[in-house]
């Protein structure tokens, strides 16, 4: 799991940001400190990743309670590939979404994949080795770096809920799409991550 100190490393970036952007500054006296969220690196995180794509949240969760309890709290590459095809459909799996996680734990299982070189990488060599892999899109991959890896200056602009949040804070009268927001969040380097976690605590909080 990421070093508490990631999270005083990426609290601290934020803080940057606020001291030279008013809007951040404003949501982060509102709102208040982020939670950083985390998640133990390896085969288990980015498979709680792709079952989160294209479903609500609501469902990801369900879907992850069910796939923990037949694989285990921390499933690997080897108990995915040893499980049926109708157990990974009873635990809310698509057809894409047994294909694509196995072809990732396989991946991973015969080295063509090696998290440790991703682990070790910088961040757009990370996001080449993973998106060259099945059913593993620029989202997912960092989104991976963000959660597992504790990266503070990756900014997942595909992601809705943070193109909403820059919507509130900037008070603009139209959402940004995700190749704007992107370029919005230039602005914010080296720690648009952090500035990602303040967007997502703010798109949870009521209207």
């Amino acid at each position: 799991m990421i070093a508490p100190k990631s999270d005083r490393v990426f609290l601290s970036g934020l803080k940057r940001v606020a001291a030279v952007d008013p809007d951040v500054g404003r949501a982060l006296d509102v709102h208040g400190r982020p939670p950083i969220r985390r998640a133990e690196p390896g085969y288990g995180a980015l498979l709680r990743i792709l079952i989160g794509q294209q479903v609500s949240t609501q469902a990801a969760a369900a879907i992850w309670g069910r796939t923990t309890d037949r694989l285990g709290l921390s499933p690997t590459a080897e108990a995915l590939l040893a499980a049926g095809d109708e157990d990974l459909r009873a635990c809310g799996f698509s057809r894409a979404k047994v294909v694509h996680s196995r072809a990732l734990a396989r991946a991973i299982a015969e080295g063509r994949l090696d998290l440790d070189r991703v682990h070790r990488s910088p961040d757009d060599e990370a996001m080449a080795l993973l998106t060259a892999m099945k059913g593993i899109g620029p989202w997912t991959a960092q989104i991976y770096l963000l959660f597992a890896l504790g990266r503070p200056d990756v900014f997942p602009a595909a992601d809705l809920a943070l193109a909403i949040a820059y919507q509130r804070i900037k008070g603009g009268k139209a959402r940004p799409d995700p190749k704007r927001l992107a370029e919005l969040a230039e602005a914010w380097r080296p720690w648009r991550g952090a500035v990602a976690h303040l967007l997502w605590h703010v798109y949870k909080q009521p209207l």
